[in-house]
């Protein structure tokens, strides 16, 4: 089994790896200046967002750095999707704050590792094409949430540096910034918008949101302006990510603790990766290896948890950052990357006087391309319970995790496309033409575990004659609860001595129904489906269509 696993996992590496090369060949020099800048801007956008998750974590900020780093490193050469950009997120972060204040940081890193193990369990069982289960209107649904949680997370840059942290992790212990140093804060953040609107209409040898950094932060430092920088959340500066082996006991008791949040962590990672994933496909046009994905986000998290980083996941934000500034193959995510450690190892000082409104006005650009604006024009033409599903996964998504609000939003689905279909069932009475004097009902729609109640109630064992046909032919078996329907209906005909027969069912049908049985009449042009497996893949009962 082990080594089963083993060979599976290291045949879809080699896959990858030799994706990766063919990505690389044929690259001109105009397309690597490309993605490198592209790499560039994502490694800037990087920095204070990785320091963020780690105040947030209640971790120093180099071990954020360092997750950002290797986990985007590892999934820009072997993930599901070129140009797409990974590393700590708040969605984790939130997570490990229990963890890592019960527990400590040693017990964090045992935890990324664990984590990283069960996603690559998920990618070598291909457990990310249930990816596609998920409904449209959840799509919108996360991609909403998410960008006012992206929105929502650069508000704690409008407040006096280290004034959250002190008063404790989070944007309602800050004080926040009042007078000239607001507008000023204000006045960058609009600057650099208007910079990134402004240049794609100007040059496209320059990335949008790069322009928009170095401009204003040129600005910031030729004028000698007293606003927050990057430098004022925490120095960046470091060594090379040491290797380090999480200090904790080897024991039961240990695993008790850290399986439970693995378990969570690894569920958020892979579902905010995998619909990041359908998302970057949407705007490039190219689609992904989902199992590919969950393979890469495992191993960079097993690598990043023995390696002092808090773990992370793929980000949609800085996705998009990369995309719009026109990153398409895995060298712009290597590229931002290696740009990050060389932030740690030589370039701290530079960086740091950036200014947080500059970053902030990148980020609230994000924002306006990442929200659905057509969402809000299809509310009134789309099904209401879609409508609905919209709305819900948005708001949960803000108020709670990804992960809920992905799985309340598929729930919801799949009970109104239960719902639905359970209406949908209904029945043609007839005579028979080959058996005078007997009376056929010929079933149309599913008959699943919502329609079995409307199933019985459209029949008449009493007043019907003596001999009833049933005929399946325009339906559909799908589950055990629908064979129950059977049986009761033919028990309440054999109850008044009156003789049934059904037609057109298959022959797993023949199988399992035990006591109507011996009334299937076998015919030349019965149905061939599977109960339930089979219809499931094909409407998606489970997880709402799309």
């Amino acid at each position: 089994m082990a080594r089963s696993i083993f060979s599976t996992f290291a045949e879809r590496l080699s896959i990858s790896e030799m994706t990766a090369v063919s990505d690389l060949k044929g690259f001109t020099p105009g397309r690597i200046i490309t993605e490198v800048l592209a790499g560039l801007t994502v490694a800037l956008a990087l920095v204070p967002e990785a320091v963020a998750f780690a105040f947030v974590a209640g971790v120093h900020p180099l071990v954020g750095l360092y997750a950002a780093f290797i986990v985007g490193l590892i999934t820009a050469l072997i993930g599901g999707r070129p140009g797409m950009i990974s590393g700590a997120t708040g969605a984790l972060a939130v997570v490990m704050v229990a963890l890592v204040a019960d527990h400590g940081v040693e017990y964090l890193f045992a935890t990324v590792v664990l984590m990283g193990l069960l996603q690559l369990v998920a990618g070598v069982f291909r457990l990310g094409k249930f990816i596609r289960l998920v409904p449209h209107p959840v799509m919108l649904g996360f991609v909403n949430g998410l960008a006012i949680v992206i929105f929502l997370a650069q508000l704690s840059q409008f407040q006096v540096p280290g004034s959250a942290k002190a008063a404790g992790h989070g944007m309602a212990g800050g004080v926040w910034l009042t007078g000239l140093p607001l507008i000023l804060m204000l006045g960058l953040t609009a600057l650099t918008m208007l910079i990134i609107w402004a240049t794609p209409k100007l040059t496209k040898a320059v990335p949008a949101p790069l322009a928009g950094i170095a401009i204003v932060a040129g600005l910031v430092v030729a004028l000698g302006l007293d606003v927050p920088r990057v430098g004022d959340l925490a120095s960046i500066k470091g060594g090379l990510p040491p290797f380090h082996l999480p200090a904790v006991p080897l024991s039961l008791e240990t695993l008790a603790i850290i399986f439970p949040y693995a378990l969570i962590l690894a569920a958020i990672g892979l579902i905010e990766s995998l619909l990041t994933l359908n998302l970057v496909g949407e705007v490039t046009g190219k689609r992904g290896g989902a199992s590919q994905e969950c393979l890469a986000q495992g191993a960079a998290n097993v690598a990043t948890g023995f390696f002092g980083g808090m773990g992370g996941c793929a980000m949609i934000g800085q996705s998009m950052i990369n995309v719009k500034s026109g990153g398409r193959t895995r060298l712009s995510g290597i590229a931002a990357a290696l740009f990050l450690l060389l932030f740690i190892l030589a370039g701290s000082g530079l960086i740091e006087q950036i200014p947080l409104g500059a970053l902030v006005g990148v980020m609230f650009m994000v924002v306006i391309g990442t929200f659905a604006w057509r969402s809000l024009m299809i509310m009134r033409k789309i099904p209401l319970t879609d409508a609905f599903v919209i709305v819900l996964v948005t708001a949960i998504t803000v108020k709670y995790d990804l992960a809920t609000a992905v799985v309340v939003g598929v729930i919801v689905s799949a009970l109104a496309f239960a719902w639905n279909n359970a209406k949908q069932i209904r029945i043609i009475e007839r005579d028979s033409i080959r058996e005078p004097g007997a009376k056929v009902y010929e079933i149309e729609g599913p008959l699943f575990f919502g329609s079995t109640e409307g199933f019985a109630t459209l029949f008449d064992p009493a007043g019907d004659p003596d001999v009833v046909i049933v005929d399946f032919l325009r339906s559909r078996v799908v589950d055990q609860s629908a064979l129950r329907a059977i049986e009761d209906l033919a028990a309440k005909y054999e109850a008044q001595g009156k003789t049934v027969r059904l037609r057109h069912l298959t022959r797993d049908c023949h199988k399992l129904l035990n006591r109507a049985g011996q009334l299937l009449v076998d015919s030349d042009d019965d149905p061939d489906y599977q109960v339930a497996a089979d219809y499931a893949v094909r409407t998606g009962i489970f997880g709402g269509g799309h």
